[in-house]
This record gives structure tokens, sequence and C-alpha cells, in this order.
């Protein structure tokens, strides 16, 4: 009998690992494939999506770099990394900033993580690492935020009882949200800002104002809410008469409360949701802490990749693209999941690789699914998917 137990045992741990080895393979052919279609796209200026009459956007090159450079096989010594990094450093400001005229916290967070994963391979890219830093620290609502005239909308000092307290903008809507913060949040810790920094704990405040949870929300939105996913921002303009009422991309939802009533309010959504999960996991939270606990409730509920949950496919590959840092910053193979009231796992990263894999086309991009947000560009869609799928991978080859 003990034979034959060892003999079953042995068999299955041995299916295991073909099934495990199966998927790696698969995961590194849609990467490969993601990543030649990607270097066929370069620009002859290094960049990618590059447009003569400007202003361009770096933040896309530093989209496919990173995805580039998160690849075990590839460093900043590959020739067309090098390349994208020299482009990125060539919208390098004064200010600190890397961008060109126009959205300088979108561009700078994303080109700031490309760079800080280069840092150890090519000195220019280290030197821009700390200025980028610096320049990122004065664009939070609520730091001492001295940006000169030009810059007055991308954040101004407030006090924490303001509803912008913490958060980062494009600065076209005079408003922070949480699409920026998250990107923000992910070039700190990329440069290698701890996530006790107070820039990070002041972030928590408004990422706190975002999740619709009321027990840990006090904006009036959030009254009564138990979604435990996060919305767009905690207002729709900088506009005195919007300031503090919400917004959601996903429109509203009806809710029920614990006494019996209903009421409409905002919808949480997937994208937002993952951002914001992603964000609380760089902020140390603990998996006891109740935001932790409330946003693990709406994933469970609501997981699924064959849409961007709470509004279809409108920005689905930014989706993707959060769903697999979150997933990948929280260290777990499983995620639990909801079903008519039973609780099932679901492996993230063999779901992450498999709905990638029927959405590559031939050419080894992306199919767009919606145009959207810039998803009509399959150069950013295939970046999005690249960065996801890397961080699947690396949840993989943390199993062996």
């Amino acid at each position: 009998m003990k034979r034959i137990l060892t003999t079953i045992l042995t068999t299955a741990l041995s299916l295991a690992a073909a099934a495990q080895s199966d998927l790696d393979a698969r995961a590194q052919k849609v990467a490969d494939r993601a990543i030649e279609y990607l270097q066929s796209q370069q620009h002859e200026s290094g960049g990618w999506s590059h447009r003569e009459e400007g202003p361009n956007f770096p933040a896309i090159t530093g989209l496919v770099v990173t995805g580039m450079l998160l690849d075990p096989d590839i460093d900043a010594t590959d020739t067309h990394v090098a390349e994208g990094l020299s482009y990125i450093l060539s919208f390098r400001q004064d200010d600190g900033g890397i961008y060109d005229r126009i959205l300088a916290s979108y561009n700078t967070s994303i080109c700031l993580s490309a760079i800080a994963l280069a840092r150890g391979e090519m000195p220019e890219a280290e030197v821009g690492v700390e200025p980028a830093v610096a320049f990122l620290r004065e664009l939070q609502w609520g730091s001492s935020a001295s940006l000169p005239a030009a810059m007055q909308d991308e954040a101004k000092p407030v006090a924490r009882e303001h509803p912008f307290f913490g958060g980062v903008g494009y600065g076209k809507h005079g408003r922070p949200d949480n699409s920026n913060l998250t990107f923000w949040l992910q070039g700190l810790e990329d440069a290698g800002v701890p996530g006790d920094d107070p820039a990070v704990q002041r972030a928590l405040v408004f990422l706190e104002r975002t999740q619709m949870n009321a027990s840990t929300n006090t904006m009036p939105y959030a009254e009564g809410s138990r979604q435990g996913g996060f919305i767009y921002a905690t207002s729709p303009s900088a506009e005195e008469h919007e300031l503090g009422i919400g917004e959601s991309k996903a429109g509203m939802i009806e809710e029920s409360f614990s006494d019996g009533t209903t009421a409409s309010r905002l919808r949480a959504y997937g994208s937002m949701t993952y951002a914001g999960f992603k964000s609380y996991a760089f902020a140390n939270l603990e998996q006891s802490d109740p935001r932790v606990i409330a946003v693990r409730a709406w994933i469970a509920q609501n997981y699924s990749l064959d849409e961007n949950p709470g509004i279809g496919t409108e920005g689905y590959y930014y989706f993707i693209l959060v769903f697999g840092r979150a997933m990948n910053a929280w260290g777990e193979q499983y995620v639990s999941v909801l079903k008519e009231d039973m609780m099932f796992r679901r492996d993230w990263a063999q779901d992450l690789v498999t709905k990638l894999e029927e959405l590559q086309q031939d050419d080894g991009s992306f199919e767009i699914v919606d145009e959207r947000w810039m998803e009509a560009d399959p150069v950013l869609v295939t970046a999005y998917s690249l960065i996801a799928l890397q961080n699947a991978r690396q949840e993989l080859r943390s199993r062996h």
C-alpha cells in the first residue's frame, strides 16, 4: 500500500511539474512574439508611436521599454532598449521631468519606471532618476507643490481635509485621479522610494477616499456603500460646486444597505480597483487591514478577464496591465472567487496567460477591443499586455 501511495504521489507531482513547464513555455512564447512585434514598430528616432509634429508621449516608449526590461533575457544593453532609453532621456526637462510640453505627471511617472529599471547598466539613466523623483514629488496635491506658474494646474498645496489631498492628476482637468496616481506610485516604487515614505502615505488618503467602502471612507458619495472597489476620482473637476462629489467612469449602481434601504452610488470598476489594490501593496498595508479585506471582497465578486469589470471593453488593456501588476505585487498564486454563493480558487497567472494567448494576433500584437483612452494604438495595447504578462511570468518563476 505504501508503495502504491508513493507511486500515486510521484505521478501527481510529475504531472504538476509538466503542466507548470508547459505554462511557462506558453507564457514565454506570447512574450517573445509581443517583443518581436514591438521591435518591428520602433521609429528611427528610437521611440515608439512617435509623432513628427509633436507633442510626443515618451510614456508610450517608457511602457515598451519597461515591458522589455522585465524580460529575464533582456537588459539595457539590448539595441532596441538602449535606443528607446536614449529617446526617453531626450525629453528630460530642466525641472527634472520627462515630458514634451503636456501631461508632465503621466509621462514622467512611466518614463521613471523605465529608466529606473536600467539604472544599473546605463549611467545616463541613473542620472535621470533622482531629478524625476524630486519633480514627481512636487506634483502631489498637499505637498509643497512649488511649481512654476505655467504648471500651477498640476498641483497646489492643500489641507488634508481637501478632497484632492494626496492625489496626482493630468493637470488639464485641474483635479487628481487614480489612474495618474497609480503610475506615479509605480514610478516611485521602481525608483526605490519605500512604502512608508510620507508621499506614499499622503497618497493613501486619496486612495481611501476613492474606495467605495463606507467603513473606511467618510466622503458623502460613499455613504452606506459596501462595494469595496475603487472609483476614478474624488471630484470630476476643480470647480467649486463639483468638489468632493466623486467620479466614476462606470456610472452609478443601485446598492442595498444594511437597514434594507437602497440608493444609487458611484460604481466601482475593475481597472481602478486593481490600481488601488496594487497601491495598497506598495504602501505595505497588511492582509488584515479593513481596506484590503474590502477590496478583496470586491475582487472575489467581480473576478473576470473577459472585460474591464463594471465598464465592459473600455480601457480593457489598461485593466490587464494593473491586474497583472496588482496580483504579482501581493505574491499569491491563487485568488478567491465567489460564484453562486460558493468560493473557488483561480490561478490568476494561468488565467492571464490563457487570455493573452487568445487575444494575440499573428503579428504578435493584440486585438483591439475598444478604441477609448488611446487603445486603438496596437503599440500601446501590446506594451500594456507585455508588462502584465511579465508580471505573470515573475509569479510563475517564483513557483520553481
